[in-house]
């Protein structure tokens, strides 16, 4: 396990106290600026945006509109979009530049491989599989030039993408995709060799390749069908040294000690449930003869399978959570929990179907009020909840719970 993401909360609100929010605010766009790596500990719920809030406006008080409280927004906005369009967003949520059937199903070999010859593209794969991680704007170079140039639908590229983060969330990874496709904004977005060569270290660099070119250049190849794909295979780049590509798996490998569901377990007793988006600490006011079990479900990392990392992240924090871990079938997993007691557990939607049927279930916290009705911009969004705020401040006081 890379020490630079321990799965702990000591790491989490080590990185919350780091966080310079007028640096972020004006650096945040560079490779190299002052991000503050939280993303990991938020997707799995080992703290919460308000968490992360609170810790931040406590040392510095944040105006409502500054960088750092939108870019928190943005993750609750893409939630929302979830929640109301459901399994709609892995769908092009509307025509982008080109149908849907002008791009390619897979992503080629050549970029998965990082031999493109295109410096950025093959510094962001070598980066994203050493590392589990990638920056926010080499997540949208690595996904523009896919579609927008290679003519990746983005959906292959999303898929491919999530199974290598180590913070990887099915609705902030892809609709950021869609953003950048255009499918879930007003135009694609498109990025040059200047545009890197402001942004990235000299290794990034890319002068004289596909992408040196004028954005007009940039968005009519957009707008273009591809009609010969074969030439971006270079001989100089399919017979560079090729870069294993780490393995993903909808199981978790070793050293996890995970178990098959077992009634006998949790026969007549109460019980707690863990599971990947929930790995904060246990409520204080759990029973101490609660039986608290981890849950990993073979249905959904079947159809969303991980990297080795991303399972010894989440698997180390689960184990010091739980007093079982389990990964099984949901079939079985309901099937050992019928014998409960009683279930209780926090919702999340990456396992709603299943948690809601098994568990009596509390709501996640939140940091942003609930938008009752669906927003179709987040400008929209940002404008209904945060309407009549001020600051940071005002924003927590509607979630007094919130840990500073």
């Amino acid at each position: 396990m890379d020490e630079d993401f321990a799965p702990t909360i000591a790491a989490a609100r080590a990185r919350i106290a780091a966080v310079r929010p007028a640096a972020y605010a004006r650096t945040r766009n560079a490779l190299d600026g002052a991000v503050s790596g939280l993303s990991p500990y938020i997707t799995h719920g080992i703290v919460s945006l308000a968490d992360v809030l609170a810790g931040v406006n406590a040392r510095q008080p944040l105006e409502i509109q500054h960088k750092f409280v939108f870019e928190l927004g943005w993750r609750a906005y893409f939630r929302h979009v979830w929640q109301y369009r459901g399994e709609a967003i892995f769908r092009s949520l509307h025509d982008g530049p080109l149908p849907d059937d002008a791009y390619l199903p897979t992503v080629p070999d050549d970029i998965r491989q990082a031999c493109t010859a295109v410096a950025v593209i093959d510094q962001s794969v070598r980066t994203l599989y050493a590392t589990g991680m990638l920056h926010n704007h080499a997540r949208m170079w690595l996904a523009s030039y896919l579609i927008h140039v290679r003519k990746v639908h983005w959906r292959a590229g999303a898929d491919w993408l999530y199974a290598h983060l180590l913070d990887g969330d099915l609705a902030s990874n892809h609709l950021s995709w869609q953003w950048v496709a255009g499918t879930g904004s007003t135009k694609p977005y498109l990025f040059n060799a200047d545009n890197v060569a402001r942004y990235a270290p000299p290794s990034w660099h890319s002068a004289g390749t596909v992408i040196d070119t004028s954005y007009e250049t940039l968005d009519r190849l957009a707008r273009q069908r591809s009609s010969n794909e074969d030439r971006f295979c270079l001989p100089s780049a399919v017979d560079a040294i090729r870069l294993p590509e780490p393995v993903v798996s909808a199981a978790p490998g070793e050293p996890i000690g995970v178990t098959a569901p077992d009634d006998a377990i949790v026969r007549g007793r109460d019980v707690w449930l863990v599971h990947p988006w929930n790995l904060g600490d246990l409520p204080l006011e759990l029973p101490s003869d609660t039986v608290v079990i981890g849950l990993f479900v073979a249905d959904f990392h079947r159809a969303w399978p991980w990297s080795d990392r991303r399972w010894q992240f989440v698997g180390k924090r689960m184990a010091e959570l739980a007093s079982r871990c389990w990964y099984g079938e949901a079939s079985d997993i309901g099937g050992a929990l019928s014998s409960a007691r009683s279930v209780r557990s926090v919702d999340d939607p990456h396992l709603t179907a299943w948690l809601t049927r098994w568990a009596v279930c509390s709501k996640p916290a939140a940091l942003f009020p609930e938008v009752e009705r669906p927003c179709s911009s987040f400008s929209q969004w940002w404008n209904r909840t945060c309407r009549g705020l001020d600051s940071a401040t005002d924003l927590l006081s509607l979630n007094p719970t919130a840990a500073p």
